[in-house]
C-alpha cells in the first residue's frame, strides 16, 4: 500500500477546467457532485490497460495559489508522447508556461505549466537522447 490511487485538482470554474483538461489531455469526466456534496467531477485519464491513475476536479474551497508563489504542494506530471504538440494545446487552451521545456539528460523532456485555474502541473516525454 501507499501507492497513489487518486488525485484531486482544485478549481474555481468547473466548466473551464473540464474543457482545459479534456482538450489538452483527452480526459473525460463524470459528475460525482451528488456524492461529494459539492461540484466534483471524476476524471478518467486513460484506459485500464494503460499505467496511471484517475482523479477528480473539485470546487476550490479557499483562495487560489498566488502568482509567482513558491510551489507548496504536490505537482502532478502527465506522461506525453510528443512534448511540443501537447505544449501547443496547453497554450491554445489558456494554460501558461511556469518552467520551460528542459532536458533531463539521457532520460526525458520536462516542463511545468499553469492550468486555467492557477494550478501547476508538469508534462514529461521520455527521450534517451534528451540533452
Amino acid at each position: 500500500m501507499g501507492r497513489p490511487i487518486h488525485f484531486e485538482i482544485h478549481v474555481d470554474n468547473m466548466e473551464r477546467a473540464t474543457n482545459f483538461y479534456g482538450e489538452v489531455f483527452g480526459w473525460t469526466f463524470q459528475d460525482w457532485s451528488e456524492y461529494a456534496g459539492m461540484p466534483y467531477f471524476g476524471a478518467v485519464t486513460g484506459t485500464e490497460s494503460e499505467p496511471g491513475i484517475n482523479g477528480a476536479l473539485m470546487q476550490r474551497q479557499g483562495p487560489p495559489p498566488e502568482p509567482n508563489q513558491a510551489m507548496n504542494g504536490y505537482a502532478c506530471t502527465m506522461g506525453v508522447e510528443e512534448y511540443d504538440s501537447i505544449e501547443a494545446k496547453i497554450l491554445e487552451n489558456g494554460g501558461t508556461v511556469a518552467l520551460p521545456k528542459h532536458a533531463l539528460p539521457g532520460m526525458a523532456w520536462q516542463g511545468y505549466y499553469l492550468d486555467t485555474e492557477g494550478n501547476i502541473f508538469g508534462i514529461h516525454q521520455p527521450d534517451v537522447n534528451a540533452k
